[in-house]
């Protein structure tokens, strides 16, 4: 088992994903409050990194977990099979998000990576070995009220397995993802008790129906509305004809402005405005 804390900058050896993966979660926002969410998103997610199925629950105390999100691609769909067993009792025994609860709760979402054979006997057996899944990617949260939110991204046998910048990617695209996610389902009217970040309710956010970028000098704006389309700072500096020092001045400007730090907050303030 591998646990992450989730990025704000991506590694070096991520960067050649990274505009793959920004066009995806751009990809996502739109697929927000589409009746076919489950679908439509993980197909785009595809594009950045292959997956073959995905589910979003919450575990409560007290109560079995719920599902809201389910999906496959190029694989039938059994996310719904396989979670009515695992709520039928086997979620009692789970223990594989125990670590991710303890940092969750202190530090922020995390991600975690169980490969099959980690995953004990009867849960591999009925949910792993049974559907052909090879692993599982989580992206953890913890609200105040102690519920644990799991955004679940699986390979299938015939996948290759995560790499560890494939893995570091995931870390970098946690926060936006999750930010979709609690979005899309706000929008849909399902309860789903999503951890904000610590720092979220802290952003200076716009007014609800306006543009976050609408208050920005005109070129804080343009640097802004470049990054959230997944830019590099190179490709910014070459389409506004200015250096990529000019670029990343401007940006941290209209960043201190919003009253974030990270291209990841300007992605989820973002999502936040089309709610």
């Amino acid at each position: 088992m591998q646990l992450v804390r989730l990025s704000e900058q991506a590694p070096a050896r991520t960067l050649d994903r990274s505009w793959q993966a920004s066009q995806a979660i751009a990809g996502v926002v739109g697929c927000v409050g589409d009746r076919e969410f489950g679908t439509a998103a993980l197909k785009l997610l595809n594009a950045a990194l292959p997956l073959c199925w995905w589910s979003v629950y919450t575990l409560f105390d007290g109560r079995p977990p719920e599902m809201y999100v389910g999906g496959s691609y190029e694989v039938a769909d059994r996310t719904r099979d396989a979670f009515q067993f695992y709520r039928r009792g086997v979620y009692l025994a789970d223990r594989t998000f125990d670590s991710a609860r303890e940092y969750a709760v202190s530090g922020g979402a995390v991600l975690t990576h169980w490969r099959a054979e980690e995953i004990p006997r009867r849960h591999r057996g009925e949910i792993y070995t049974r559907h052909e899944l090879k692993e599982r990617a989580s992206v953890v949260t913890v609200n105040d009220a102690g519920c644990l939110t799991a955004i679940n991204l699986y390979r299938h046998e015939r996948q290759r397995s995560f790499d560890d910048s494939e893995l570091e990617l995931l870390s970098l695209l946690g926060t936006p993802l999750a930010a979709c996610v609690g979005l899309h389902l706000r929008n849909t009217g399902l309860q789903h008790p999503v951890a904000q970040r610590p720092d979220a309710d802290t952003a200076v956010a716009p007014a609800r129906g306006s543009s976050i970028l609408g208050a920005l000098p005109k070129r804080e704006r343009e640097v802004c509305e470049r990054l959230l389309k997944g830019w590099t700072y190179e490709g910014v500096a070459a389409d506004l004809a200015i250096s990529s020092g000019t670029v990343k001045t401007y940006r941290d400007r209209a960043f201190e402005r919003l009253g974030i730090h990270h291209r990841n907050e300007l992605f989820a303030l973002a999502i936040g405005s089309l709610g």
